[in-house]
């Protein structure tokens, strides 16, 4: 079992910033490939980024490439997203996944585990 709580939402202006955390539970986080994922009023849930287990495949949509960086650090049990010049269309929840499996996945049902959410919201 793996328990995801993120954090880091909040509101900022277009262009700002924020970095969103997520902290795992359990003692074999290293070997999940993780994904961030938002789902915004009235639309589906879309994947945002998503990483191997060893961060050494990654990948992003191509509405935030350039602009979103997906880390993680397996010794804190933690991954990350930074966001940068943030657009009012980036307004959404953003949730961390969690696989289990090495590999990433490109869709939500790929994921095993989800977080709570973070609220993100860009004004203009």
């Amino acid at each position: 079992q793996v328990q995801l709580v993120e954090s880091g939402g909040g509101l900022v202006q277009a262009g700002g910033s924020l970095r969103l955390s997520c902290a795992a539970s359990g003692r074999t986080f290293g070997s999940y490939a993780m994904g961030w994922f938002r789902q915004a009023p009235g639309k589906e849930r879309e994947i945002v980024a998503a990483m191997s287990w060893s961060s050494s495949s990654t990948y992003y949509a191509d509405f935030v490439k350039g602009r979103f960086t997906a880390s993680r650090d397996n010794a804190k049990n933690t991954v990350y997203l930074l966001m940068n010049s943030l657009k009012p269309e980036d307004t959404a929840v953003y949730y961390c996944a969690a696989r289990n499996i090495m590999s990433y996945g490109s869709t939500w049902d790929d994921y095993d585990y989800w977080g709570q959410g973070t609220q993100v919201t860009v004004s203009s």
